[in-house]
């Protein structure tokens, strides 16, 4: 069968305090979206997995194939909604996307057998995303943020927020450089619209190809 039928495996939100975790350590962000998505994103794709195998069977590259088109459905949805208020909105995206992106690598793991609540699977996000070389050194760091209490990152909430948009930018791998197109309230609609599929659609293919080889 190639159709996907729906409703899907329903979509939650990033937990209410993620957001003020983040500000006030932006530069463990990445760390921190992965360790909260592995506790929310692996129960929902491995109950996913578990149902497409029963409608469709057991080949991943279809079921790999169906997370990608739901996430960048999702991640096209989200960007549309953020882009009504351009700067006031830009952090939020970042979040909501970096969300979306992160329960697709769970899913794609999940359709190619991978145990989505192996507590090596955030570290695998953290090198599929490129911010980290090597599992090994994402799991060490995804450990040292456990462990500890966050520091507080010293600045003014601006300062903050320009940091936590940078590590941001990087996590859904978006250029560092704010795009004009992005701030811009209105217009951002569609430009975030398009770039959150096209990027989301990046980060799928490097899921499957780290999953299914």
């Amino acid at each position: 069968m190639s159709g996907e039928a729906e409703p899907d495996e329903p979509a939650e939100a990033p937990p209410e305090r993620l957001l003020d975790r983040l500000r006030a350590d932006p530069l463990r962000a990445p760390e921190l979206i992965a360790l909260a998505a592995a506790e929310q994103h692996a129960p929902a794709a491995a109950r996913w997995a578990g149902r497409r195998r029963h409608v469709y069977g057991t080949n991943p590259r279809q079921l790999g194939e169906m997370a990608r088109r739901r996430h960048a459905t999702l991640a096209s949805f989200e960007g549309a909604a953020t882009g009504v208020g351009g700067f006031v909105t830009l952090i939020p995206d970042l979040v909501g996307l970096a969300w979306i992106q992160s329960r697709l690598v769970f899913f794609v793991a999940a359709a190619y057998g991978y145990d989505p609540h192996d507590r090596m699977r955030p570290a695998e996000l953290l090198v599929i995303n490129g911010l980290y070389n090597d599992v090994a050194e994402a799991r060490a760091a995804l450990d040292g943020v456990g462990a500890s209490i966050a520091e507080t990152y010293v600045g003014s909430k601006l300062t903050r927020d320009e940091a936590l948009a940078k590590r941001l930018l990087l996590f859904v791998g978006k250029s560092a450089t704010m795009k004009v197109g992005r701030l811009i309230p209105g217009f951002a609609i569609a430009f975030n619209s398009v770039t959150n599929r096209r990027d989301t659609n990046r980060m799928a293919r490097r899921a499957i190809k780290f999953y299914g080889g």
